[in-house]
């Protein structure tokens, strides 16, 4: 799938918007700064405008950092997905059918997990016969 020039440069903003915002100092930046507004509002008698103002910039900021987490959040999690796909690849004894699990259908899933259930639960109860020193007598 090929990306175009724009999209690319706003995938790379956003990634630095995210950057920038989940450092500790943007978060004291903002505290001061919302403080400082208080401070200032509440010493001009709490204008109306000025409410309204910054309510207004305070949900835009929040709707903007939305989307900015959202894409954030699917890049790494397709990074990650990506990485245990290799890993499935390279691992002679794994399923490859896992691989790109996430595109399947909820059948398939269901069905999946099923299966993975009943394997977890039999080896339990061959560790548990084995723990427990019973030989069938």
């Amino acid at each position: 799938m090929e990306h175009s020039t724009a999209s690319q440069r706003v995938s790379r903003v956003l990634h630095w918007v995210g950057e920038v915002t989940s450092r500790a100092s943007s978060t004291v930046i903002v505290t001061v700064v919302v403080i400082v507004y208080a401070v200032v509002l509440a010493a001009k008698g709490f204008p109306g405008r000025w409410q309204t103002s910054f309510s207004t910039a305070a949900e835009a900021v929040t709707l903007i950092m939305l989307f900015v987490i959202q894409h954030t959040q699917n890049r790494q999690q397709l990074v990650t997905q990506l990485k245990l796909d290799e890993l499935i690849r390279a691992t002679p004894h794994a399923d490859d059918l896992l691989v790109h699990l996430e595109v399947a259908g909820d059948e398939e899933l269901i069905e999946r997990e099923q299966a993975q259930l009943a394997h977890h639960e039999a080896l339990r109860d061959s560790e548990t016969d084995a723990g427990s020193g019973v030989d069938g007598v």
